[in-house]
């Protein structure tokens, strides 16, 4: 594969994995302590990669779960927000500068803060309580956040009797690094001609629904935008049919991500409608590519991750092609602001 390191790989996503026992034991304490609510609090893209845990919890549990902006809660505070909240940080590089600021508050709180970072000398690596450091890199830091905040849902719901399957899943999981390998292998010979197509225009409308919709706003984002300099529309496909369906035409491109949860019929329903109005629909469904070993249950839950690493694949060819390094920069962490 192209420029992949397969080693480096799958010892990231293993150490994610290998976090599970320390997550459970922290989340299932400090419930039975009297935890009141979970917040995830990240700032960017990363707080993106958080979201399909948020949306399990709010489905699946009980236990009332929010995410929101340090970036806004530094200036207002919230009344959900006390010293019976867990609270999850994801930093990367453990020194954003919203989350750090946001830390100070919490310590101020008093609340629960567990930090998931990729590195531990870090504002974020010294300020948690617990700090769980993975380290990773842009390139791999995707599936590992995905796979840490699965595993944080996966324990509330266990820790409120909420779920019969969190051991089988958890050893399930330990399987999973070699699946998302085995999913980058499948759709590289495809991977070329997918960065091809993104490259072939200089504006992308994205979509998806369910636990893909945030994958689809992240590539769009985080990648195609910040590190590609591609403009880009990313919508949900539940607010596809409110307003941006009047921009599809002929020569418009419109990428589609498909999952394998519950909410897949939403994504076949902008499938359908634009097959009719745009000769440039590409459609990804995780479903072609993550190995069947895997149990339905789990195929769901981890779509997102499986689709971070088919588009680690895509960024991958499409950097060369375009002869756009990913690290380059014109502000991020380039300027002031």
């Amino acid at each position: 594969m192209l420029n992949f390191n397969e080693d480096r790989f799958l010892r990231i996503q293993s150490g994610a994995v290998a976090l599970a026992p320390r997550i459970d034991a922290e989340i299932g304490a400090a419930i039975a302590a009297g935890a009141t609510n979970l917040y995830f609090l990240g700032t960017g893209g990363v707080a993106y990669l958080m979201e399909p845990a948020v949306q399990l919890l709010h489905r699946r549990s009980g236990f009332p779960t929010f995410k929101d902006y340090p970036a806004e809660l530094i200036l207002t505070g919230s009344a959900n927000l006390t010293d019976k909240s867990i609270v999850v940080m994801p930093s990367l590089s453990g020194a954003t500068k919203e989350s750090v600021a946001m830390l100070e508050k919490l310590k101020e709180v008093g609340a629960k803060i567990i930090t998931l970072v990729g590195h531990a000398d870090t504002p974020l690596g010294l300020g948690g309580n617990p700090a769980l450091v993975n380290f990773a890199e842009d390139d791999t830091s995707s599936e590992s956040f995905y796979l840490q905040s699965l595993l944080i849902a996966l324990s509330v719901m266990k820790a409120r009797g909420e779920i019969d399957t969190y051991d089988a899943l958890v050893a399930e999981l330990q399987t999973v690094p070699a699946a998302l390998v085995a999913a980058k292998k499948a759709f590289e010979p495809k991977a070329e001609d997918h960065a091809r197509l993104i490259a072939g225009a200089d504006y992308h409308m994205f979509t998806g629904a369910g636990n893909m919709w945030p994958e689809a706003l992240y590539y769009a984002t985080c990648i195609l935008e910040e590190m590609q300099w591609i403009r880009t529309r990313p919508v949900h496909a539940s607010d596809f049919f409110h307003g941006p369906l009047e921009l599809i035409e002929p020569g418009v491109s419109l990428v589609l991500f498909r999952g394998e949860d519950a909410y897949d019929p939403l994504a076949e329903r902008v499938a359908q409608f634009a097959r009719q109005y745009t000769d440039r629909l590409t459609v990804i469904s995780t479903a072609d590519y993550c190995p069947q070993t895997l149990s339905p249950e789990l195929r769901a839950m981890i779509s997102p991750a499986v689709m971070a690493t088919l588009m680690e694949r895509l960024s991958a060819h499409l950097e060369v092609m375009r002869d756009h390094p990913l690290v380059t920069r014109r502000y991020y962490k380039r300027v002031a602001y």
